[in-house]
């Protein structure tokens, strides 16, 4: 059944934007219409389609607010697009404001003789940080309730709501996914000598927002542990609050000619295409998307061991679990793998492997079933 889908999410670099940005171009290829609903265009929503919508959410500027009411704002900005375009289902991506903004809509339609079901996607940060801050508790705790279906990312993430929260719902998990296809065949300009001098050098790369979540100070110490014993330069993708103390820090203790910081990139593939081996060393991850992006071009990964990244990085295959700020234990195992070609090769392999598992064609036809049932609950 062809459906019309409005989608709300953030339209930033973060996994949550990206994965609904994904989803809903990967929907609108099927047949379904889909309306993106925000205050920015999406980050990777650059063709527009037949099937393919966007609308701005307008928040007025009154010198009233010390704040603009966005909420209020993207809940009316909804309820014309539904009335518009009679959108069958709402999905929303991130709880905070976006879940409480779809019951506030779902209870305007309501006058209209509309019953709109929801949809809300938890992708972590919204739960384990912001979530459980006493002030917005009882808010996200009353959005999740009052939302049709709810779904999570993880199994961990589930845990954590459930642990977090008194839900009252069913949480179901659909991991994060790639676009194994999108690579497939794909020959990617792998010049390494554009970033190493010669063939021995490893390529070591870690890409975040650079948040204190990010342990980026992990990152470096175990490069400079890493380059005891092995030769190798460290790609540093992403930009964020802890990016000039990273810089700063390779200055102090010479680094600048192994550590090269590359700002947001339009082009993790090729940065990817080239790397022996990715950090990962977060405190908190509710999936883990740039280790997935990682694996899919056969990078193995060096993680911690929290939240949702131990269900997308496999212990001894695709990679290796590491405690949180276990810097050494983390080198070490670097060095490991890149000393030893062949182990290096059956890593690599094995990585895409896994993150194959995660394909988009497996994983965005458990939404399709999702939005049938929140249509038709005897289904």
């Amino acid at each position: 059944k062809i459906l019309k889908i409005a989608i709300v999410c953030y339209p930033t670099y973060g996994g949550s934007g990206v994965v609904a940005t994904e989803l809903g171009i990967s929907l609108s290829k099927k047949g379904h219409q889909i309306h993106f609903v925000t205050y920015k265009q999406p980050v990777r929503l650059e063709a527009l389609n037949q099937n393919l919508f966007y609308h701005e959410v307008y928040v007025p500027d009154y010198p009233l607010f010390q704040y603009q009411p966005y909420e209020l704002a993207l809940s009316s900005r909804l309820v014309q697009v539904v009335n518009d375009y009679n959108i069958d289902v709402l999905h929303v991506h991130y709880a905070i404001p976006h879940a409480y903004a779809a019951y506030m809509t779902k209870k305007m339609l309501v006058d209209d003789g509309i019953h709109l079901p929801i949809i809300t996607t938890l992708h972590g940060t919204d739960i384990t940080l912001v979530g459980r801050h006493p002030f917005y508790k009882k808010a996200v705790t009353f959005s999740i309730n009052h939302s049709d279906c709810v779904t999570a990312v993880s199994q961990s993430l589930k845990k954590d709501t459930l642990t977090l929260f008194k839900i009252r719902k069913d949480i179901h998990v659909i991991p994060n996914f790639i676009d194994v296809k999108k690579f497939e065949g794909k020959e990617l300009p792998c010049k390494r000598s554009l970033l190493v001098e010669n063939e021995e050098e490893k390529i070591i790369t870690h890409v975040s927002n650079f948040r204190p979540l990010k342990r980026v100070l992990d990152v470096i110490n175990t490069f400079e542990k890493i380059i005891e014993k092995v030769p190798a330069k460290l790609m540093m993708v992403g930009e964020g609050p802890d990016k000039v103390m990273a810089q700063r820090y390779c200055e102090k203790h010479h680094l600048e000619s192994k550590v090269v910081f590359l700002g947001k990139s339009d082009e993790i593939e090729k940065i990817l295409c080239y790397s022996d081996l990715f950090l990962l060393p977060s405190e908190q991850e509710s999936f883990g998307l740039a280790a997935l992006e990682a694996m899919l071009h056969q990078v193995p990964v060096i993680s911690t061991n929290v939240g949702g990244i131990p269900e997308v990085n496999i212990q001894n295959y695709s990679g290796i679990l590491c405690p949180v700020g276990a810097v050494d234990t983390m080198a070490e195992e670097a060095i490991r793998i890149l000393s030893d070609t062949q182990l290096h090769l059956k890593f690599k392999q094995q990585a895409y492997l896994q993150a194959k598992k995660f394909d988009m064609s497996k994983i965005i036809p458990q939404y399709e079933t999702l939005y049938e049932n929140v249509l038709d609950p005897q289904h």
